[in-house]
């Protein structure tokens, strides 16, 4: 008996510390997403439902650098193991602020926040490949050179970007996954990019990738991380979903999000989404997925606890914690890093541009038309329409490309800033030559994705109906596509302005790229620009340009 507890005493003593013992190992995954250059708190904050009553929503001031590194912070205490990863977006689209350097600012704030592994979004592709892994690796912007108070370090944190792959080579453009060890527990965490990119980023960026997949680029991945002793699997996807509920809710979820978990190999545990811009904490398919809406508002708290033996997890909850500006406390190191960049920014972004005498929004109605979208296709008409400029006598704009309302200041105040934030891709503007129908096939391509139309914005004098019953292709009615009040002809040919994302058949639009004699302009945030200093004040008038029936 003596030999036996000896030779049962030294087996114990060869077994992993954590095996030797029945507690779980536990995590705190803390996860973001479309972050956006968002370094400062965004107008709107977080919409929520009235904790006092739910049939009411109240909005709550939440999000910005300095106090979502705080709440990090606060999150991490009292948990032995923490990581803090994205679902992407976290730039792109961002403020003056974050944009004016090409979004240096944020990937420095989130490096300081101890951001470890982000999935790569449709926005990170905003500038193209190039650009991304210069976000990743650092150096000096390749046209405006080094603008920034100190050397561009490049990201402390790492793109994952599994699903997009070069087309030459069949590998991704970057790692495709990376595993860590808590407590000698490996987790996988995957990166994935939504497949739709290609249609939603400009084609010239993206040239030589493709968007493969997500479900079958991750189960592909599995026996590779099943090989490395890997049994939790923790899925960062740029794709999401549609709840009906409050934040941490999940009540009728629709969306791309649901087919593709319900298509994962079932050894994926959890998944972290995005791109949707909304919040939920939800089960599907027996994983927990969640979303943390947009912009910095929410830092999503997930919990695992992770069998010693077997390795996988065991269970997982979540907690979406809004980064409240009322209840936390501004953090010094992100303070110091936006006031760095703020004084050389400040004077350009403070100039005053004009006033309204609303806000002017972004929201479409029901045509799909919207007031910010009349008066930025006013503005690039403007700016194109002398001879010298393009001869323009229509200008059209995306919708996507329109990313918040110009809300108004002290006495209806509008700086640069404001205008460069509604439209912050600075993209340039193209002058081209299309005929009446191809201007036809242009408009008709606005429902290329019938779930999710385009609706161009259109600029004074241009008008044009369609109709909702009508199949795919035949929307627009010819006979109502006017110009001042006369009606298109098919054979002719009309100076049309779009801008340079549009141009190369961005959004699908690629009737664009038919466009003979093309003519490049000025930037479209400059145009606008202009377009509030020579016309103020601007107010909403009613958007009757584009008609819907039926």
């Amino acid at each position: 008996m003596k030999y036996l507890l000896l030779a049962a005493l030294a087996l114990i003593s060869t077994l992993p510390a954590s095996a030797q013992t029945a507690a779980p190992v536990e995590l705190r995954i803390l996860a973001i997403n479309d972050f956006h250059g968002n370094l400062r708190p965004p107008p709107g904050g977080i919409r929520i439902n009235d904790p006092e009553g739910k049939t009411r929503k109240v909005t709550v001031a939440a999000g910005g650098a300095e106090y979502m590194a705080t709440l990090v912070k606060q999150l991490r205490e009292g948990h032995r193991n923490t990581i803090f990863v994205a679902a992407g977006d976290l730039i792109g689209a961002s403020p003056f602020l974050s944009a004016m350097f090409h979004d240096e600012p944020s990937v420095e704030a989130l490096s300081m926040m101890g951001l470890a592994i982000t999935s790569v979004g449709n926005h990170e592709f905003d500038e193209g490949k190039t650009e991304l892994l210069r976000m990743q690796n650092g150096g000096c912007h390749p046209v405006d050179g080094c603008q920034g108070p100190h050397p561009f370090l490049g990201a402390k944190f790492h793109y994952l970007a599994a699903s997009t792959v070069e087309s030459a080579t069949g590998k991704s453009v970057l790692p495709p996954y990376e595993i860590r060890e808590f407590d000698g527990i490996p987790v996988a965490f995957i990166g994935l990019t939504l497949k739709g990119t290609a249609g939603i980023v400009s084609p010239t960026g993206i040239a030589g990738l493709e968007f493969r997949d997500e479900a079958e680029t991750v189960n592909a991945l599995v026996p590779q991380l099943k090989a490395r002793g890997v049994e939790a699997i923790v899925v960062l996807i740029h794709e999401g979903g549609e709840p009906v509920g409050d934040y941490n809710e999940c009540p009728g979820i629709s969306g791309p999000i649901v087919d593709i978990v319900k298509k994962f190999d079932r050894a994926v545990d959890i998944v972290v989404s995005g791109h949707t811009h909304r919040a939920y904490v939800c089960q599907i398919d027996g994983r927990l997925v969640t979303s943390g809406d947009k912009y910095g508002t929410l830092v999503t708290a997930i919990d695992l606890k992770l069998d010693p033996a077997s390795r996988d997890v065991i269970s997982a909850k979540a907690d979406n914690v809004i980064v409240a500006n009322s209840s936390l406390a501004r953090d010094p190191e992100q303070t110091a890093l936006i006031e760095a960049y703020d004084r050389l920014s400040a004077p350009i972004a403070n100039r005053p541009a004009g006033s309204v005498t609303q806000t002017l929004s972004r929201v479409p109605n029901e045509a799909g038309e919207s007031v910010l979208g009349d008066v930025i296709a006013d503005a690039q008409l403007a700016a194109t329409r002398d001879a010298k400029d393009g001869s323009a006598v229509i200008a059209l704009t995306n919708p996507g490309g329109i990313r918040i309302d110009i809300v108004p200041k002290e006495n209806g105040a509008v700086s640069f800033g404001d205008v460069f934030a509604s439209q912050p891709f600075r993209n340039r503007l193209v002058t081209m030559t299309l005929t009446g129908s191809q201007l036809k096939e242009l408009l008709e391509q606005q429902w290329l994705d019938p779930k999710r139309p385009r609706i161009l914005q259109v600029s004074n004098g241009f008008s044009y109906t369609w109709d909702a019953a009508k199949p795919f292709g035949e929307r627009v009615m010819a006979d109502k596509i006017t110009l001042n009040g006369r009606p298109i002809e098919a054979g002719s040919g009309y100076r049309v302005t779009l801008n340079d994302y549009l141009a190369v058949g961005g959004d699908g639009f690629t009737v664009a790229k038919q466009g003979t004699s093309p003519q490049y302009g000025g930037y479209d945030a400059d145009a606008l620009f202009a377009f509030f200093r020579a016309h103020g004040p601007i107010g909403p008038l009613p958007p009757t340009r584009i008609l819907r029936v039926n």
